[in-house]
């Protein structure tokens, strides 16, 4: 049963790390493999900030999970550009 979530895990951390990747203008620099890290961190940051602001993320669904992902990684993303200063060009 470990292993089913750790590949739902990479799976929902790679869609949003690619996603966020997409919203942030950032995928021309990153590949799968940082998709996934983005996502998954950004799992982690997302379950965090909620948690502190008293929302329940234990068995919220996939959905929730994916969102909490999704939001996560922008957030990470956001930090990642202000600190290198790399700008996008539109």
């Amino acid at each position: 049963m470990l292993g089913i979530g750790i590949i739902a895990w990479i799976i929902i951390g790679g869609l949003a790390g690619w996603i966020a990747s997409k919203i942030m203008k950032t995928d021309a620099q990153q590949g799968i493999l940082l998709n996934i890290v983005v996502g998954v961190i950004g799992g982690v940051i997302g379950g965090f900030l909620l948690k502190v602001f008293g929302v329940d993320v234990e068995g919220a669904g996939w959905i929730f999970s994916f969102i909490t992902c999704l939001v996560g990684a922008c957030i990470l993303l956001a930090i990642v550009k202000a600190v290198t200063g790399r700008r996008t060009r539109v």
